[in-house]
């Protein structure tokens, strides 16, 4: 069973090939049988699972299904889950259980999907690697010495494993695309305010994005269409209807125009990633596509600002973490401020602290106007890059990441960890949708194609990507413990 995709298995259950019983458990006994290996689940939540499979079961025998019910997926851990611990990978949040459900939660349930627990990710979705989680780091399941990328790794590696035929994730600067090129998978980061934010505990707030990840662009078509949509609780979502995102999927792609930024393809990116990208990009040549040089020119410009907006949100809103209200509280404190410092010092790693001291320093007086709001001026510029391009091309492609997955560990400074989203980062400044799909293998790890669209292209990079998966089989490509049977 865990060989189909989502769509496959959309197609069984509603034939009844199976049920969501026989299904759910399959994948449960993957989870205890592998994940061991893998660390991407924080938590299993097999009671639940089996309540909410059995109701899938009910609701088809009577004729009342929607096409998403008795479908199992996961959760990436920053996902307020009611009655489930949220933790965020932080051991802030450790004995956090959330009292209500996120918006993508709700929408979920609502469609029938089962959920199977929380996924492991980056503390506070603060890393590229997943290293930083205070649960310890996720493995990649093509190659057990590698990153699975971050923050999102946790959902990527269960994915690519087998473990669940499809995980939410959330994209600050490429948590969603950066970990789905490294483990082989597809991902889709939305554009901001297409889906909601209420009920995920946020990192910066301006940039964070929830999306799907999952085997196939057809896959993640099915999962944005269900939660997707205006929501009043979350004053950013915006008021737009979503269309049938599976219904263009097949639109063929005679007279597509396709821009490759010449900034994507320079110095640090890795010669071999290069080639497999413009081998993709060859592909949809063949499949009546233009391809023209564009530029994108203040995209050097992109992680300096992004590493003075980020940061400066995060410290905001991980103010709330005191030890007080909720979260860790450290023991026997000597007063208010000891309760304050002792509380933050051991429930926050030392990557959250990095950024809550950056953010802090930036929107400190004396620093406000030279930092932020400069920051805030580049970004301004960097939508209009894209804009700009948007007139002459329809997409954009280009790599995910410089490199394939890293070795866990390799990345010792923090500057070399945060280059590695040096082709992610802008899309989030914009606010533009972004997707990676499986684009070949250098030196046995996964290589991601970024297509980018233009402001709400959803439908339009989804039916690129689909139509580019139809003629390759990469996505199909399996890592050995995929392949192997609980």
């Amino acid at each position: 069973m865990h060989d189909k995709t989502l769509s496959e298995l959309v197609t069984s259950l509603a034939g009844g090939e199976l049920s969501s019983r026989e299904l759910t458990t399959h994948y449960l006994k993957r989870i205890q049988h592998f994940d061991a290996q893998l660390n991407s689940f924080i938590s299993v939540t097999a009671e639940q699972a089996l309540v909410a499979a059995d109701a899938a079961d009910r609701a088809r025998a009577k004729g009342e299904a929607g096409p998403l019910a008795g479908i199992p997926l996961a959760l990436k851990d920053i996902f307020c889950t009611q009655g489930v611990k949220t933790s965020c990978g932080s051991r802030m949040l450790d004995n956090f259980v959330a009292p209500y459900d996120a918006t993508v939660v709700e929408r979920l349930n609502a469609a029938g999907t089962v959920s199977l627990g929380k996924t492991n990710m980056d503390e506070f979705a603060m890393g590229s690697s997943n290293e930083s989680s205070y649960y310890g780091a996720v493995k990649n399941p093509w190659n057990f010495s590698a990153v699975p990328g971050g923050s999102s790794g946790g959902s990527a590696a269960a994915v690519a494993a087998g473990l669940v035929p499809a995980a939410m994730g959330t994209d600050t600067g490429g948590s969603i695309r950066q970990p789905a090129a490294f483990c082989g998978i597809t991902g889709l980061k939305p554009t901001y305010g297409r889906v909601s934010r209420y009920g995920i505990i946020a990192y910066a707030s301006s940039l964070d994005q929830a999306g799907p990840m999952a085997r196939s662009a057809e896959d993640c078509a099915h999962l944005l269409g269900a939660i997707a949509g205006h929501d009043l609780r979350d004053s950013t979502s915006v008021a737009r209807g979503v269309p049938d995102y599976l219904e263009a999927l097949d639109a063929p792609l005679s007279g597509l125009k396709i821009g490759l930024p010449r900034e994507y393809f320079g110095d640090g990116l890795d010669a071999d990633v290069e080639a497999a990208i413009r081998s993709a990009v060859s592909v949809y040549e063949s499949l009546g596509a233009t391809v023209r040089e564009v530029s994108l020119p203040h995209t050097h410009y992109a992680i300096p600002a992004y590493y003075v907006i980020a940061p400066a949100e995060a410290s905001s809103n991980l103010s709330r973490f005191d030890g007080v209200r909720f979260g860790h509280r450290c023991k026997n404190p000597q007063d208010l401020m000891d309760l304050y410092k002792r509380s933050r010092d051991e429930g926050f790693g030392d990557e959250v602290k990095r950024r809550i001291l950056i953010g802090t320093h930036t929107l400190s007086e004396g620093f406000f106007d030279a930092y932020y709001l400069k920051a805030q001026k580049v970004r301004r510029l960097i939508r209009q890059d894209f804009l700009d391009a948007f007139e002459e091309v329809d997409v954009l492609m280009g790599p995910a990441s410089p490199t394939p997955a890293f070795d866990l560990g390799a990345k010792k400074d923090p500057v070399s960890m945060y280059l590695q989203d040096i082709y992610t980062i802008a899309v989030n400044l914009a606010g533009i949708p972004g997707i990676s799909v499986p684009a070949g293998f250098v030196g046995g790890r996964p290589v991601g194609l970024q297509i980018l669209g233009t402001h709400f292209a959803e439908a339009q990079l989804l039916n690129v990507a689909h139509q580019f998966q139809q003629a390759t089989d990469w996505h199909r490509r399996r890592p050995a413990l995929a392949e192997e049977n609980a």
